[in-house]
C-alpha cells in the first residue's frame, strides 16, 4: 500500500482542444472514475488524478504535462458521511481543491440541508461542492491559508479541539506554496 500511495500524484496539464476531453472520457473503461477540472483563473490549465491521467495515456489523449502535486500536501476535513461516501474518491476531491488553488477543504454540509450554520451569500466564492457517486452533494469550504482555516474552524465548531488541531496541522501555510505550472 505504501508504494501505491507514494505513486499518487495530481497533475496539471494543458490540451490543445478541451472539447477532446469531453469526447474521450465516455470512451474510458466503465470502472475508471475520470475527472478533471479547469484551474480557476487560467485559460487552459487543468488538474486531474493519476487514475484519469493513466486512462488518458491508455487512450492516447494528447496533453502537455505541466507539473505534479503531491496529494498529501492537500488536506480535507470530512464529516462522517463525506468520509464514508468519498473514501475511494479522495484524490478527485483534492483535485477540485487544486482547481481553486486551495490547500485544504472542510466538508460543511450536504446540499439540501436547511441550515448549514453560516451564510453562504456573503462569501460564496469560498465554497464549492462535490457530488459523490452515491448521490449526496457535499458542500466544501475552501482554504487558501492555514490561518484562514484555523479561524473558520474555531468559529464554526465552537473551538472543537479536533477541528482546530486539523486546521493547525495543514501542511502548507498558503497556496503560494503549491506547485507552479507556468
Amino acid at each position: 500500500m505504501a508504494t501505491s500511495r507514494h505513486r499518487e500524484r495530481l497533475y496539471y496539464f494543458t490540451v490543445e482542444d478541451e472539447g477532446m476531453l469531453a469526447e474521450a472520457f465516455p470512451r474510458f473503461e466503465e470502472e475508471t472514475y475520470a475527472i478533471t477540472y479547469k484551474v480557476a483563473g487560467t485559460e487552459d490549465v487543468f488538474v486531474t488524478t493519476r487514475e484519469t491521467k493513466e486512462a488518458m495515456d491508455r487512450h492516447d489523449i494528447a496533453y502537455n504535462l505541466l507539473a505534479e502535486e503531491d496529494p498529501a500536501r492537500i488536506v480535507m476535513y470530512h464529516s462522517p458521511l463525506s468520509k464514508e461516501e468519498l473514501g475511494d474518491h479522495e484524490n478527485a476531491v483534492k483535485a477540485l481543491a487544486l482547481a481553486y488553488r486551495a490547500i485544504a477543504m472542510a466538508c460543511v454540509g450536504v446540499n439540501g440541508e436547511r441550515d448549514l450554520g453560516f451564510e453562504l451569500s456573503v462569501g460564496a466564492k469560498s465554497y464549492t461542492y462535490f457530488q459523490a457517486p452515491a448521490g449526496h452533494t457535499f458542500i466544501w469550504r475552501l482554504f487558501h491559508r492555514r490561518d484562514e482555516a484555523v479561524e473558520f474552524m474555531t468559529k464554526i465548531t465552537g473551538s472543537e479541539k479536533v477541528a482546530v488541531e486539523w486546521a493547525q496541522s495543514i501542511p502548507l501555510a498558503s497556496s503560494a506554496e503549491l506547485k507552479s505550472y507556468h
